[in-house]
């Protein structure tokens, strides 16, 4: 019996070539209309939303943000 390595370069099967559909790079991050601010937080609430972002690898201000956010809308129903 004889090993064989097939050609990398080689299509295995029937190809269909799929024309590029992905957006861009710029348009997979979202443009959200923001202002920057101070603000203070207790050591305590930061520390939880820091420990909460890291278990869910994200950011622990856009978290913030977020809640914010959530609030906002809740409130203007």
């Amino acid at each position: 019996m004889k090993n064989t390595t097939p050609d990398p370069t080689y299509p295995i099967g029937d190809v269909t070539i799929v024309t590029d559909f992905l957006p861009p790079p710029e348009q997979l991050v979202p443009k959200k209309n923001t202002v920057r601010i101070t603000m203070e937080f207790t050591k305590e609430s930061i520390d939880f939303f820091k420990r909460e972002a890291q278990q869910h690898n994200a950011s622990y201000q856009a978290m913030i943000r977020n809640l914010v956010d959530f609030y906002s809308k809740q409130q203007q129903k």
